[in-house]
């Protein structure tokens, strides 16, 4: 497949149009004309293109790309030795950030609810059609404690837990992958019992145990492995690519 025939492909299924995002979604380092093997990946960090270039791959395709808003535009240091290694062996880099956050089904937020027993009902921001923040329900209600302990074995690391002052058992649960705590003062608003992002702030705790909602800091990296591992199992099975998930340890 031609480098940027993958890239309308990808842009038809995630729609990057449809939203503002703080990063060029799409072909952002251009390689090789013909693509093969992709590696695929959270973060574009250099362990992940060395993985690549072990790998053969023609491509790159990841969450978490370069070029975001507000970021030195200088390509040196760090940004420099990335970017190098990709032009020199040829290798082309896609990011997509909010669209795989949101996508309905190969989505980080889609994926990991899946994966949690959360059935997804809508998105938390009621007057917004590509709401980032989802809403759901847990197939089976749950103690914090019993959830918590469901968090830790799906994602294989403890979370960390702000215990909201609840009594009841959570059913509804506000979700966003990622960087995304400050959705909780959402989340309380629409009357959720928990609300699971991947970072904490020092205002998330307050914001929890004022409102009455649970919050679960459950790791930026950890709670976006599944949505970039779906998008490209998604290539291999519907577009014959040769597709290598690569998950570069991150503890935060």
């Amino acid at each position: 497949m031609n480098n940027f025939e993958l890239e309308a492909l990808l842009n038809a299924e995630l729609k990057p149009d449809s939203i503002k995002d703080y990063s060029p979604n799409g072909l952002q380092v251009q390689g090789r004309d013909e693509i093969k093997t992709i590696v695929t990946g959270v973060t574009a960090c250099q362990d992940l293109i060395d993985a690549a270039i072990e790998q053969n791959a023609d491509a790159i395709l990841v969450h978490h790309g370069y070029f975001w808003r507000g970021e030195p535009q200088q390509i040196r240091g760090m940004k420099y030795q990335r970017i190098k290694k990709l032009i020199e062996y040829g290798i082309n880099l896609y990011g997509y950030h909010l669209p795989l956050d949101i996508h309905p089904t190969l989505g980080n937020n889609a994926q990991l609810a899946k994966r949690l027993g959360i059935e997804l009902l809508g998105g938390l921001e009621p007057d917004n059609p590509v709401s980032i923040p989802v809403y759901g329900k847990l197939s089976t209600p749950m103690t914090l404690a019993q959830f918590e302990q469901q968090v830790a074995t799906v994602l294989n690391r403890a979370p960390l837990v702000i215990d909201g002052g609840q009594q009841t058992r959570i059913e509804t649960v506000g979700l966003c992958t990622g960087g995304a705590q400050d959705f909780i003062d959402l989340a309380a608003l629409q009357g959720m019992d928990a609300y699971l992002s991947g970072e904490i702030s020092e205002r998330t705790t307050f914001s929890a145990r004022e409102q009455g909602v649970h919050y679960i800091a459950a790791g930026h990296h950890a709670t976006e492995r599944y949505g970039v591992k779906a998008l490209g199992e998604w290539l291999a099975d519907q577009h014959g690519l040769n597709v290598h998930f690569i998950d570069i340890d991150n503890p935060a």
